[in-house]
C-alpha cells in the first residue's frame, strides 16, 4: 500500500513538472501571435490624438522597441517572480484583474459541468438500458440536436424566451445566482450531448460482458447490476469527457460571456485582443491553460480510484523495474 502511495505521488509530481513546458509553449504561441498582429500598443494607450514623439517615448519606456526574444524572456522572468505586468489599457496589475474575473468563469464552468453530468449521465444510462426503444431514440435525437446548435444561438434564444418573454431569469450581468442559469445551460448543451452519447456507448459495451450476465445469473437485482457493476466499469471514458469539456468550458465561455455580459475571463480575453493588451491576454490564457491542465491531472488520478486495476498495474510495473535493476 505504501509503495502504491509513493507511486501515485511520484506520478503526480511528474505530471506537475510536465505542465511547465506546456505553459512555456502556450505563452510563446500567444506572445508570437500578438507580436505579428498589426497595431501599436503605445498608440492604443495614449489615444489617436497622441503625437508620434509621445508614442515613441512610451515605446522606449515600455521596452516595446526591444527584439522579440528579449521581450519574451523578460516577460517569462518577471512571471516567474509573480509579476505578470500591467494592463496596457487600464494600467492595473494583470494578476489582480485576473483574480477579479476568474471566479465568474470558474463558476460558469462548474455549473455547466454539473448540469451536463446531472442530465447526460442518467439519460445515457437509461438510453443504453432501453436500447432501440422510444426513450433511446428520443435521447439520441436530442443529443444530435444539441450538438448541432451553436452555443451563442442557443443563448440568444434562451434570452428571448426566458428573459424577455416570460421574465423568469435576468438577461445580462451577474447580480444574482439566477444570472448564471441561462449561460450555464447554453455552455452545457454540447457537453451534455457528448456525455450522453459517450455514456450510452460505454454502457452498451459493458452490459454485454460475461461478468454482467454472471451477476444476473447469481440473482443480483437489475439496479445493482446496472449501477454497481456496469456503470462503474463504464465511467472511465465518461470521466475523460467530463475533464475535457471542463477545459472546453473555460474557452467556450469567451462567446457566452459576451452574449450574457458576464465580466469573466473570456470577456477579458476579447477586450485584450481588441486592445492588443499583450500582458493581459498572455496571462489570461496562461491561467486558463493551468486550470485545464490541473483538471486533466485530477481526471487521471480519478482513473485509479474508479478502476483499481489501473493502480495495481502501475504498481506492478514499478516493482518489476526495481527487481530488474
Amino acid at each position: 500500500m505504501i509503495r502504491g502511495g509513493k507511486s501515485v505521488l511520484r506520478y503526480i509530481v511528474k505530471r506537475l513538472v510536465m505542465i511547465i513546458p506546456v505553459m512555456l509553449g502556450v505563452t510563446l504561441i500567444i506572445f508570437s501571435i500578438m507580436d505579428l498582429t498589426p497595431g501599436d500598443p503605445a498608440m492604443m494607450i495614449l489615444g489617436e490624438g497622441a503625437t508620434p514623439e509621445d508614442c515613441a517615448a512610451l515605446r522606449v519606456e515600455m521596452g516595446l522597441n526591444d527584439p522579440f526574444v528579449v521581450r519574451y524572456c523578460r516577460y517569462i522572468g518577471n512571471a516567474l517572480k509573480g509579476d505578470f505586468g500591467k494592463s496596457y489599457r487600464t494600467r492595473i496589475p494583470v494578476f489582480q484583474e485576473i483574480l477579479n474575473r476568474l471566479p465568474y468563469t470558474l463558476c460558469l464552468a462548474f455549473i455547466s459541468i454539473f448540469i451536463a453530468v446531472s442530465l447526460g449521465l442518467p439519460i445515457g444510462v437509461l438510453s443504453a438500458v432501453k436500447q432501440y426503444t422510444i426513450i433511446d431514440n428520443a435521447a439520441v435525437g436530442t443529443a444530435l440536436l444539441m450538438t448541432s446548435m451553436p452555443s451563442f444561438w442557443l443563448g440568444m434564444m434562451l434570452i428571448l424566451t426566458f428573459s424577455i418573454r416570460f421574465k423568469i431569469f435576468p438577461p445580462l450581468g451577474v447580480d444574482s445566482w439566477k444570472c448564471f442559469i441561462l449561460p450555464a445551460i447554453s455552455t452545457s448543451a454540447t457537453s451534455m450531448a457528448a456525455l450522453l452519447r459517450m455514456t450510452r456507448s460505454a454502457m452498451l459495451e459493458v452490459i454485454r460482458q460475461d461478468y454482467i450476465r454472471t451477476a444476473r445469473a447469481k440473482g443480483a437485482s437489475e439496479c445493482r447490476v446496472i449501477f454497481r457493476h456496469a456503470l462503474r466499469n463504464a465511467l472511465l471514458p465518461v470521466v475523460t469527457v467530463v475533464g475535457m469539456y471542463f477545459g472546453v468550458g473555460l474557452g467556450g465561455a469567451i462567446v457566452i460571456e459576451q452574449v450574457f455580459a458576464i465580466p469573466g475571463l473570456g470577456q477579458l480575453m476579447v477586450n485584450a485582443i481588441r486592445d492588443k493588451d499583450v500582458p493581459m491576454l498572455v496571462a489570461a490564457v496562461l491561467f486558463a491553460a493551468i486550470i485545464a491542465s490541473l483538471i486533466n491531472l485530477v481526471v487521471d488520478i480519478m482513473y485509479a480510484y474508479i478502476d483499481p486495476r489501473l493502480k495495481s498495474k502501475y504498481v506492478v510495473v514499478k516493482i518489476r523495474r526495481r527487481s530488474a535493476s
